[in-house]
């Protein structure tokens, strides 16, 4: 049966990272895809890892060939590959347990060539995130080159790894990576693959962790006239594809942007600063699970996966929309109870201090999501404020309804029908019997 996603992976003495790797591509929440691991001739036990993976797990081809370089293992994996799309990771990275999900349901929803999305770049212990294209709509080609345009050299559109690319496409115009070519040969590739791509999205979500350990031009063994020789190329190739996108007289407009190019492109390919300004330490950019607690066997855990399990859908939502796990949480739950709601009543719904609550709600109005109204209770006369949702909330609030929906599809995920009507007869008696306690 064909798989939705093809995911590559070249490995090259990589017995460090590869489980790492590898192990967050098959515990994501997407599971129709297959993995291709190509070992190009490495020297370590990468080859090995490589087979046990393949061994486990169906959906794992494990591919060895001589070491001929990252270019030729990719479109080797390319020929390959037998999935609608193709996703792309470097060995020493990983992904989150959504990226392929999220990536997958941006292309289809809106039936898009090309999804790029926000990425974190890792270095040691410190993580920032990367992004440049703030639109969430839908991109013409003329549209994403003019994206391009403003940041040249931006690493953002020039890797491969925080794509999703359509195979269809790939193989009709039999767009390859160039093995001549060891630096911005991805870069290349892309150039040619938007040259034939339609339509473009960008997903304002992190989904990728970039490790900055590869070697620069300044670290490889190239000679200053073949590193000229490269960049060169590389310059001559961008140049053709904007006189190709965009017309003469805005081309003539941009020429400047266009030759920007040279001379920004660092050896590594323009990637930011090591530490950029509102960079967090590894492993407090996405929610973290205690693996210990996950397991637990009591319906305290119940409770605690339970929430777990929402916030993780949560958290794609707030993400997207610029908002705090906490944010979002109150967004959502207010728009559960509606405004008549007392702040101490929807603190005690949400599970929010009524200090963290206070301040999501502070947020979201200085957002302008929210608008307050001061008027008094018919009963005590007491003073209350109500907050009310304005319109621009309303892409919030589909948002937050959608991971609504996810998670209680996921908490159902593999029951048959039987199964859920039973579970939902169950689920009320439960509910009956405490609410005759509480009340």
């Amino acid at each position: 049966m064909q798989p939705t996603v093809s995911i590559i992976v070249p490995v090259y003495n990589a017995e460090a990272t590869l489980r790492r790797c590898v192990d967050s591509i098959l515990n994501q929440d997407y599971r129709d895809f297959e993995l291709i691991l190509v070992n190009d001739g490495s020297q370590d036990g990468s080859g090995a890892i490589c087979d046990a993976y393949a061994a486990q797990d169906p959906r794992v081809t494990a591919i060895h060939k001589p070491n001929t370089g990252v270019s030729d293992t990719r479109n080797l994996a390319i020929g390959r590959a037998r999935g609608t799309y193709l996703q792309f990771l470097d060995s020493d990275d990983w992904i989150t347990p959504d990226a392929t999900t999220l990536l997958v349901q941006t292309a289809q929803q809106h039936n898009c060539d090309l999804v790029i999305s926000d990425f974190y770049r890792v270095v040691g212990e410190r993580v920032s995130r990367k992004g440049d294209i703030d639109d969430d709509t839908v991109l013409s080609r003329e549209e994403y080159a003019a994206h391009m345009m403003e940041n040249p050299a931006d690493f953002y559109y020039g890797v491969l790894w925080n794509k999703l690319y359509r195979r269809e496409l790939v193989e009709r115009y039999h767009l390859r990576m160039d093995p001549e070519i060891s630096w911005c040969e991805d870069f290349m590739f892309n150039l040619e693959y938007i040259r034939h791509a339609e339509t473009f999205c960008a997903l304002q979500i992190p989904i990728y962790y970039y490790v900055k350990t590869k070697g620069s031009l300044a670290t490889q063994s190239l000679t200053i006239p073949k590193t000229i020789k490269m960049k060169l190329t590389v310059f001559e190739y961008y140049n053709r594809f904007f006189k190709t996108v965009l017309d003469e007289e805005e081309y003539e407009k941009s020429r400047l942007k266009v030759y920007k190019f040279l001379l920004d492109a660092a050896g590594d390919g323009a990637v930011p600063p090591a530490i950029l300004p509102g960079s967090q330490k590894l492993g407090n950019e996405r929610m973290q699970v205690s693996p210990d607690i996950l397991a637990g066997q009591s319906i305290l855990h119940d409770t605690f996966r339970d929430r777990k399990l929402l916030e993780r859908y949560l958290e794609t939502a707030a993400l997207k929309n610029d908002l705090s796990l906490s944010e979002a949480i109150a967004l959502l739950y207010l728009s559960e109870c509606g405004p008549e709601v007392s702040r101490r009543d929807l603190a005690d719904f949400s599970g929010l201090s009524r200090s963290t609550l206070a301040l999501a709600l502070q947020k979201a109005t200085a957002q302008g999501l929210l608008r307050t109204e001061e008027r008094k209770d018919p009963e005590s006369g007491e003073k209350q404020t109500r907050f009310l949702f304005t319109p621009a909330a309303q892409p919030v609030l589909e948002d937050l309804a959608q991971a609504r929906q996810e998670y209680e599809a996921a908490r159902l995920d593999g029951l048959t029908a039987e199964e859920q009507d039973a579970y939902q007869v169950l689920s009320q008696k439960i509910h009956a019997n405490i609410q005759s306690i509480l009340q």
